[in-house]
């Protein structure tokens, strides 16, 4: 009984798995000296694992026929690479942006995996480790907004950074101004039509970024969510004698889920890597 009592509540386990393992306690909804340490950890491990496969991949390519660990990889490659060659036209962009896909996808796919895992394995084993059964840790990179936002940002930077090169400076300008409702021989005119295009390119780069973000981000928020509700089914099946058929939903639930959510996963870091390819072809593209 004095077990039950100090047992926290479903708001509580809910709210104590959704806290990160941070430097200073967020106070605001933008706080920018707040440092997810779990979520640059785990996605540090994860791209350094992602890089591993594939130099494994490569280092046991044979000419001859392949085996099922490098087919899969051969067919992941040239899938990544018949995108980049549909959105990207400049072969000499593609040097670059391509395996930047592919990185992007493995990277991404190995973030979202992590939901795979039971909710509370890993945060109970940094629990023991540290000696402090209230210790924060979150597992799953992309279901931190920082994360997301972080990567759409650096795919925003890819975008300009393109669009100067490809058009040069001053193209890449005229279209800032001129694009999407074009220009005026007018002087007043072509005055108000210029500073209306810039805040239609200033909010289209704005929404691409939040939005590339913040899609990723809400699918798997709301898969790890579900994956805690799951969990608590079992948990008030072992405190309560009425809730005998409560084990088997939570089994048949967290199966039809986990299922499922292997095609989310996947979904979602191809969505990603697809957007990102698309951006950085409109970025080669002169309007």
């Amino acid at each position: 009984m004095a077990a039950d009592a100090n047992a926290p509540t479903a708001s509580e386990y809910i709210v104590h798995h959704l806290q990160h393992l941070q430097n200073i306690k967020q106070k605001s909804v933008i706080d920018f000296s707040v440092v997810n340490y779990d979520s640059i950890a785990v996605a540090a491990i994860l791209g350094l694992l992602g890089i591993f496969v594939l130099w494994l991949a490569a280092r046991k390519a044979t000419s001859g026929v392949p085996g099922r660990f490098q087919a899969a990889v051969e067919m992941l490659v040239e899938m990544v690479d018949n995108q980049a060659k549909a959105n990207i036209h400049n072969a000499q962009s593609r040097k670059f942006i391509a395996p930047l896909a592919l990185t992007v996808f493995v990277w991404i796919f190995l973030m979202n995996a992590m939901d795979m895992l039971p909710v509370d394995l890993l945060p109970v084993l940094w629990q023991g480790a540290t000696a402090d059964h209230h210790a924060y840790l979150r597992v799953v990179p992309t279901a931190d907004l920082s994360t997301t936002l972080g990567l759409s940002f650096a795919v925003l930077v890819l975008c300009l950074w393109y669009s100067v090169k490809i058009k040069g400076l001053g193209g890449w300008g005229h279209e800032l101004v001129t694009a999407p409702f074009g220009t005026s021989k007018n002087p007043v005119f072509a005055l108000i039509l210029g500073v209306v295009n810039l805040l239609m390119q200033i909010i289209e780069y704005v929404a691409k970024t939040v939005s590339h973000g913040m899609r990723l981000f809400g699918n798997m928020y709301a898969g790890e969510l579900v994956f805690m509700l799951i969990a608590l089914m079992g948990g008030a099946a072992a405190m309560s004698l009425s809730g005998v058929l409560l084990p088997v939903g939570h089994i048949i639930a967290g199966t039809i889920w986990a299922i499922f959510h292997i095609l989310v996963i996947t979904l979602q870091a191809f969505i990603f890597m697809m957007l990102t390819l698309i951006y950085l072809g409109q970025a080669h593209e002169a309007h």
